[in-house]
């Protein structure tokens, strides 16, 4: 053990092994990231004692962290388009401005006469506070499910408030450091702070936005390229103004968001590799910098500023956001409950409290300890207690029964539509551009990009969705949409398409595990058979089930033209056709079916016919 505390290499590679233990243990237990790494981080630090970041680093803690900090917030604000404070209703907006607004005018007076911070600290902690973030509210939406109104404003708020509330943060803190200079000098300094930051970071931001836009990097160089000089700009704003960086990187991420023409989707999903690796290994370093006295110097204190953010601020600024949002008083009481703080709240705190140490400021080593203390707080708090009062307040949403469709063919649009025409929620995900444009053209919800990216986790709304058909060629992907969404899902909510017979090496085959969830529709309704069905004119058909025609009637009928795709119940339930699953189909029922053209019967012949009686039914 004493070898591994003096060996910074070692020290080093267990923080990075932590930090990924830390990320696996979320994603198995389905809870955010960010409490079981602050966790580890105090585990490690404050009551341990094998890591001491001070001395690990030495100069350097501070320089990397604040360029970890300046990515967070780039990234951040890179998610924040302009449009969706108007494109997600009133309330979204509200809460992003006024709600913001709110709890930081609630958290401040709190913070100053409860634990006794000196004003410029209690209104920096304010600002850091408003702010929620994706990465903690979206796990504990899926495991709450309320309706989709609350669903939606509370994922849009968590991207939206991030760039907001950390930009709020950083103006506090240039106030903050401008007032220790003589009063004379407070306004210009911070107006020099603004107008740089304002300045440069849209001067970046359109710079580097035509580079990527008129394809002047090579596409293996633009993530490269634009964590370079986005680290750049950070560096070259705070040599021309102390302190100004963060506030040019979060300007720059935006101008570049609502540049037109302009895709940082790719940008985006970078930021998923760095985040496991930089992102998480600094927030174990982070609470391992927390010591416990300053913890238990907290006192009572803190558990009343706790409470006046979460039974004051957050309830006020819902009440004050509310007008003309339509919510009824149980989605309002929802929304009042929920507030989850995240990862910008922990990053930026620990930049501020690094920078206040040589300031000087009294009580400022209070930070860092209240913010995380507010994050595990309203983190646990809340994601153990939500879907209880979400039943208590009838705002849970019914049984998911919708689909997520991962492919945008012919054939899954034509699936689709029929779904979406039996009011089925339903969404096409794909990364083929034209597929998509076809599939929003026809009226179906589309997600744009890989359904297991990091943005489509903050972005894609699961809450309708129950299960998932993998409908697309891309037998690489697959797999990985398969066991993604098994383990989000559960078991048995993904069908893929059969391959056919597997033939050729044994390094083409799939596993027997795989093979077995490839049960859908028929062992015969391969991807290039269905695509060649519809190319040649199938079209989907739905055919009532009554006594005097029954499915042996049908199956006289339509013969060996008829692919079954699944079937409705009396009660209107969707069964999808499997060949692991049979079902007896009586009267009452409908049966939804590819049917090809009479000339193409003898061709599609391969298929397998309907059952005597039954269909495959899951």
């Amino acid at each position: 053990m004493e070898q591994i505390l003096s060996n910074p290499m070692a020290l080093l590679v267990m923080v990075g092994i932590v930090s990924i233990a830390c990320q696996y243990l979320a994603y198995r237990l389905k809870l955010p990231a960010i409490l079981p790494l602050l966790l580890a981080g105090l585990a490690l630090g404050p009551i341990s004692g094998v890591l001491d970041p001070d001395a690990l680093f030495g100069d350097l803690l501070f320089p990397l962290v604040s360029l970890a900090v300046a990515i967070i917030l780039f990234e951040g604000a890179l998610t924040l388009k302009l449009s969706d404070l108007a494109g997600h209703g009133t309330m979204v907006r509200n809460l992003c401005t006024l709600g913001a607004l709110v709890t930081w005018l609630v958290a401040t007076p709190a913070a100053y006469y409860v634990l006794g911070m000196p004003m410029q600290l209690a209104a920096l902690f304010g600002a850091i506070v408003t702010v929620t973030g994706p990465t903690v509210i979206v796990p504990m939406l899926r495991s709450v499910r309320p309706n989709t109104r609350i669903s939606n404003i509370l994922r849009w708020e968590g991207i939206v408030i991030d760039p907001i509330g950390a930009l709020l943060a950083v103006l506090v803190y240039e106030y903050v450091v401008a007032a220790q200079s003589a009063f004379e000098h407070t306004l210009v300094i911070l107006l020099k702070v603004v107008a740089i930051g304002f300045g440069l970071g849209s001067l970046m931001g359109y710079f580097l936005g035509t580079l990527l836009r008129n394809n002047w990097v090579p596409h293996y160089l633009r993530n490269t390229a634009v964590l370079t000089l986005m680290l750049g700009a950070y560096a070259a704003s705070d040599l021309m103004s102390h302190e100004s960086g963060l506030l040019t990187v979060t300007v720059m991420g935006i101008w570049m968001a609502n540049m037109k023409g302009l895709d940082v989707d790719d940008i985006l999903e970078f930021k998923e590799t760095l985040s496991v690796l930089l992102i998480s290994a600094l927030f174990i370093l982070l609470a391992a910098r927390v010591e416990l006295f300053t913890l238990a110097q907290l006192g009572w204190g803190a558990l009343v500023v706790l409470a006046a953010i979460m039974f004051i601020a957050r309830p006020l600024s819902v009440f004050l956001s509310s007008p003309g949002s339509g919510l009824n008083w149980r989605e309002l009481a929802m929304l009042s409950w929920i507030a989850p703080r995240g990862i910008v709240a922990a990053a930026v705190s620990a930049l501020f409290a690094l920078k206040l140490e040589s300031f000087g400021l009294v009580n400022s080593e209070l930070l860092v300890p209240m913010v995380f203390l507010v994050i595990i707080a309203t983190v646990v708090l809340q994601s153990l207690t939500s879907k209880t009062i979400a039943k208590l307040l009838g705002v849970r949403a019914p049984y998911p029964n919708g689909y997520l469709i991962f492919g945008g063919s012919r054939f899954a649009r034509l699936l689709a539509k029929d779904l979406v025409d039996k009011e089925v929620p339903v969404i096409i995900a794909d990364t083929n551009w034209d597929a998509i444009r076809e599939a929003r053209m026809e009226g179906i919800p589309t997600y744009y990009g890989n359904p297991i990216s990091e943005h489509a986790s903050l972005t894609l709304d699961l809450s309708a969705v129950g299960k998932v058909l993998v409908l697309s060629p891309y037998k690489q992907l697959n797999p990985l949409v398969t066991y993604h969404f098994e383990h989000l899902l559960g078991g048995g909510s993904v069908f893929g398409l059969s391959q056919g017979a597997q033939e050729g090496r044994a390094s083409h085959r799939v596993s027997e595990e795989y093979a077995r969830k490839l049960a859908l529709f028929s062992e015969s309704a391969t991807y290039s058979r269905l695509a060649s069905l519809v190319a040649k004119g199938a079209t989907i058909r739905t055919t009532g089930l009554t006594e005097t025609f029954t499915i042996e009637d049908y199956r006289e009928t339509y013969g060996n033209r008829a692919t079954p795709l699944y079937a409705l119940g009396p009660q209107g339930k969707i069964h999808i056709c499997t060949v692991t699953h049979e079902f007896a189909l009586e009267a009452g029922w409908q049966v939804v079916s590819l049917i090809a053209p009479e000339e193409g019967a003898e061709k599609a012949a391969d298929g397998a016919p309907l059952p005597d009686g039954e269909v495959s039914l899951g």
